[in-house]
C-alpha cells in the first residue's frame, strides 16, 4: 500500500510512512469491506461515515507538520485508523467524534489494539479546550468555514488542516498555520471530497 499508493504521489515524512506500514488498516473497516482495506479508496463504516483513502490520511498527516511527543487533535474519530496512525509516531493524540457509536467502537478498538488515544463523544466544533494547546488539529469532516474555537487551541506555529466547503460538492484541503502575532498563513492543498462536518442538536 505504501510503496504503490503512498510514496508515489510524494509523501515523503519518514514517521508517516512508518506508521503508515505498521498500523493494521484491516482492523478500522468492517467485516464485508475487509478485502478491499489496503486499496486506495474511502470505505463506509456505518453511521453515513467513512474511513479516509490511505493516500490521504498519509498526506493530511505529512501536513501536521508533526515530531514524536507533540500533541494533536482530530475532529471526527470514525474508526480509528488515524487516530491510530499519530499515536503510532508518538503523538499525543486527543479525539472527538460525534457519533456516540463510532466513538464508543473507536475507543475500544484502539485500546485492544494497544494504542494510546483519548476519545471523546461530542461535537468538534468547540475542540477540546482542556487540553489545549495542540501542535496540530487534523478534521476529517468538512464544515463550511473554519471553526475559531479550534484556531484559538493552537499553539504558535501550530497547524490547522481541515477540508472546507458545501455538502455534497468538491471541497478544498486547507493548511493554516498560526504565526507568533497569531495570524493565520494558509496553503491550498487541493481538492478533496469528505463527509459533512455535523453538530449536535443542542450546538445549533
Amino acid at each position: 500500500m505504501v510503496d504503490d499508493q503512498v510514496i508515489p504521489q510524494n509523501v515523503t515524512d519518514p514517521f508517516v510512512l512508518q506508521a503508515m506500514r505498521r498500523v493494521p488498516r484491516h482492523e478500522f473497516v468492517p467485516p464485508e469491506y475487509l478485502g478491499q482495506s489496503y486499496e486506495n479508496h474511502p470505505l463506509p463504516i456505518g453511521y453515513g461515515q467513512t474511513i479516509s483513502q490511505p493516500f490521504l490520511v498519509a498526506y493530511m498527516s505529512e501536513h501536521c507538520g508533526l515530531k514524536p511527543g507533540d500533541r494533536v487533535l482530530e475532529i471526527g474519530t470514525g474508526s480509528g485508523y488515524q487516530a491510530a496512525i499519530f499515536a503510532d509516531m508518538g503523538m499525543q493524540v486527543y479525539s472527538i467524534e460525534i457519533v456516540p457509536e463510532l466513538a464508543a467502537e473507536a475507543e475500544a478498538r484502539l485500546k485492544r489494539l494497544g494504542y494510546a488515544v483519548q476519545v471523546r463523544a461530542g461535537d468538534g466544533y468547540c475542540g477540546w479546550p482542556e487540553a489545549a494547546p495542540f501542535d496540530a488539529i487534523i478534521v476529517t469532516a468538512a464544515p463550511d468555514h473554519v471553526p475559531q474555537p479550534l484556531i484559538e487551541q493552537l499553539k504558535p506555529g501550530g497547524r490547522l488542516v481541515i477540508p472546507i466547503g458545501p455538502m455534497g460538492a468538491i471541497q478544498t484541503l486547507w493548511q493554516f498555520t498560526l504565526d507568533a502575532d497569531d495570524q493565520l498563513a494558509r496553503c491550498n492543498l487541493g481538492h478533496v471530497r469528505f463527509v459533512p462536518f455535523t453538530r449536535s442538536a443542542q450546538a445549533l
